[in-house]
């Protein structure tokens, strides 16, 4: 599993797929992953949304 510690910093399409493959295989949902690596969840949206990516919670992953 990739860590996101750096997710501040990381490229965000790496981000998006570290991000992705996580909540495919771990998380139930973006507050689990957030909450388990002890990330910021508005960073971490707004980082993605910066590279045109929004979360959907119905499916579970940035798109």
């Amino acid at each position: 599993m990739m860590s996101l510690d750096n997710y501040k910093t990381m490229d965000p399409f790496i981000l998006l797929s570290a991000v992705n493959m996580q909540l495919r295989d771990e998380y139930c949902s973006l507050d689990d992953l957030c909450k388990a690596h002890d990330i910021d969840k508005d960073i971490l949206v707004e980082r993605l949304k910066s590279a045109g990516f929004e979360y959907v919670p119905e499916q579970n992953q940035f798109r």
